[in-house]
């Protein structure tokens, strides 16, 4: 789904969200509510240049608007693969994005994402996956590698790979893998803005994902290990 279609669903209200090159941005209305909108369009490689734009809108958000819920909009394709990021040192301009995130939920601010198009590697987890609830459209495509990708890094063949994905949510790309595994909170059909008000009710900082992925039965051994290496440090 384009971005204008979703922005009109989400904000019945009214919007100024507005594309500029890669980078979304704006405010939008709903259920007698301001949202800050911050995101990317055009399935954009994220570069320091845009990572840099996404961290100062969050961080203009907290300035001149206290309080006011942040939506990130996502589609990427991930972080700019050139030589000229790298040695720009992309991640730390990557690790500059989330941090001012966590500033603004610090702040009192709501976080909320939704990947309405694409979502891929490291585009991805600076924004949406730094956010208190991360939502999908259903039609979203989310993943980390792709299956032929996959196979060429670990040197298991594809068809193996598949099958895998068949009954793996770990193997398998697409938003409803995602849902299984905790990865995303639920997926957003219908009344988007219906349902960007509850996401907005019920946003908290807490991080759910482990508990989310062994109750759905998609990551059913994160969460034990991570207590069990939480009491040992405890213990410790």
């Amino acid at each position: 789904m384009d971005w204008r279609t979703t922005v009109d669903r989400l904000f019945p209200d009214g919007h100024d969200v507005a594309a500029d090159g890669d980078f979304l941005g704006g405010t939008g209305r709903s259920h007698g509510e301001a949202y800050a909108v911050i995101g990317q369009t055009n399935h954009a490689d994220v570069g320091v240049e845009l990572a840099l734009r996404m961290a100062q809108a969050t961080l203009a958000v907290v300035r001149e608007h206290p309080g006011r819920p942040i939506l990130f909009l996502i589609d990427t394709r991930g972080q700019r693969l050139r030589h000229r990021d790298e040695l720009l040192g992309i991640n730390r301009y990557m690790a500059h994005l989330a941090k001012c995130v966590e500033l603004a939920r610090a702040a009192g601010h709501a976080v909320i994402a939704l990947v309405y198009d694409q979502a891929l590697s490291g585009g991805f987890l600076a924004s949406g996956m730094m956010a208190d609830t991360c939502a999908a459209l259903p039609e979203a495509e989310i993943r980390v590698m792709g299956l032929p990708a996959m196979a060429r890094v670990t040197r298991i063949a594809e068809e193996r790979l598949r099958a895998l994905a068949a009954h793996s949510p770990v193997f398998g790309p697409g938003a409803a893998n995602y849902v299984t595994m905790g990865a995303i909170d639920r997926l957003w059909d219908g009344d988007l803005a219906a349902c960007l008000a509850a996401a907005r009710a019920a946003a908290e900082p807490r991080d759910r994902r482990r508990a989310l992925g062994q109750e759905r039965g998609g990551r059913a051994l994160a969460a034990g290990i991570a207590e069990r290496v939480l009491d040992a440090v405890v213990t410790e």
